[in-house]
């Protein structure tokens, strides 16, 4: 008002004084937008008394010469008024859309980082504390499940969706959030928790019907090779032993090495399946931790083949670089690679094994010379007791799934490669240790 009377006091020479009443709209406008209709009246009412006072004759009275002067001083405070009426409705829509849009965007973000899997429980905190900002409260607390009585100095709000309690939220007592801020925002909130809390279950049963459907895969794999992998080499021994004792037979020393030499390769292979076993339980159970030591992969690639005794069939060739891994894990893993290529390929037929190195992983891959996997059997052959078309040269069917745990639990992977009637290729890739340059003495 102060700076409005000032400058009508300076056009007051070269305007006529009844055009710049008008001017006091520029005090009442802003105190419209700012602080409201209950301000910008009285400003209106205070600016016209001012205008009649150092303006209109006489001056510095408050009562007018003219009767012509009331109708314009009248005319000018409705004006004032109805532009301080529309500057705060506009204010108010404005600050109704501010608000509408924090919801929006506060629910989009809920939405989007709930979608993307993170458990509900671990971001309740962060999404109280960003729905108080919307609700205008310094600060909420959410709890999904049952309504409780809420603590002391809170006040309860329930989220219910579609006529489900979902939780509440609480808020402190003396900030209670404007009414159509909390009849608008929290049933959308409540909407999406329900969502969020719906997905989370679904998973739950999801996680649990597929560890059944395993577990029911793994006993029934497992009661097979029991049936045939363990009962067969029992058999054997049995059968050996049987005759063995049996005094009215007469064995010569051939017979007798030949039965002997039976008992010692079923109970290898008895301690074979056993260990296998053990080994893929450890697997499942997260226990199988590695022990890493720096080791250039072509030694342990060379120990398997030792370990084997099959220097004669399989072929080495290519780089020798440096990985941090446990050896024994990792020569299980491409003893079993190894072991699989010789089962699959011709008695007399070779297997080549090649090692490559990039800037990031030695690759190990194992080429057979036997039929080749068809596409739908690249994963299926990691699968515990899974048997290539029921071949019973595969063994037991543990082999690959122990070599992919133990390659995994040294940061490794495994994966299989193949063209039907050419072969097949098992790879193996391990992280590479960087070799630092020997500085100049």
């Amino acid at each position: 008002m102060a700076v409005v009377t000032s400058a009508i006091a300076l056009l007051d020479e070269v305007v006529p004084t009844l055009s710049l009443g008008v001017l006091y709209v520029f005090a009442v406008l802003p105190v419209a937008v700012v602080w409201g209709l209950a301000l910008a009246v009285p400003v209106a009412v205070a600016s016209m008394l001012a205008f009649n006072f150092f303006f209109l004759p006489p001056q510095y009275t408050f009562t007018l010469a003219d009767g012509e002067n009331w109708f314009a001083l009248a005319v000018y405070l409705g004006t004032a008024v109805v532009v301080s009426q529309l500057a705060t409705r506009a204010r108010g829509r404005a600050a109704t859309a501010e608000q509408r849009e924090r919801e929006s965007a506060l629910l989009a973000e809920l939405a989007t980082e709930l979608l993307r899997g993170r458990e509900l429980e671990e971001e309740l905190t962060e999404i109280g504390s960003r729905a108080a900002s919307v609700l205008g409260v310094e600060g909420a607390q959410i709890e999904l499940g049952a309504p409780r009585r809420p603590p002391p100095g809170r006040a309860a709000h329930p989220l219910e969706a579609a006529d489900r309690a979902v939780g509440t939220i609480y808020t402190p007592d003396g900030s209670d959030p404007q009414v159509t801020v909390r009849r608008r925002f929290l049933p959308a909130l409540a909407a999406l928790l329900a969502v969020a809390v719906d997905r989370n279950r679904l998973e739950r049963e999801a996680l649990e019907a597929e560890a059944l459907r395993r577990s029911d895969l793994v006993k029934t794999a497992l009661l097979r090779a029991v049936s045939h992998d363990l009962r067969s080499p029992l058999t054997g021994i049995s059968t050996a032993i049987g005759a063995l004792r049996n005094a009215t037979l007469r064995l010569s020393e051939a017979d007798r090495e030949e039965l002997l030499e039976t008992i010692e390769l079923d109970t290898d292979r008895l301690s074979r399946l056993v260990g296998d076993l053990l080994d893929l339980s450890r697997l499942e159970a997260g226990s199988a931790a590695p022990e890493p030591e720096l080791w250039a992969l072509d030694d342990l690639v060379r120990e398997a083949i030792d370990v084997l005794g099959a220097k004669d069939r399989v072929e080495v060739v290519g780089e020798a670089p440096l990985v941090n891994v446990d050896a024994s894990q990792i020569q299980r893993v491409l003893a079993n690679l190894i072991e699989n290529a010789l089962k699959f390929s011709e008695p007399d037929g070779p297997v080549h094994v090649r090692i490559t190195a990039t800037r990031k992983e030695a690759i190990v891959r194992v080429v057979d010379q036997g039929p080749g996997l068809h596409e739908d059997e690249l994963e299926r052959v990691f699968e515990p007791f899974y048997r290539r078309g029921g071949d019973t040269r595969s063994g037991a069917g543990l082999g690959l799934a122990i070599a992919r745990g133990f390659a995994e639990a040294n940061s490794g992977r495994v994966w299989a490669e193949s063209r039907p009637g050419q072969g097949a290729s098992f790879a193996l890739a391990l992280p590479v240790i960087e070799v630092p340059a020997e500085l100049p003495t």
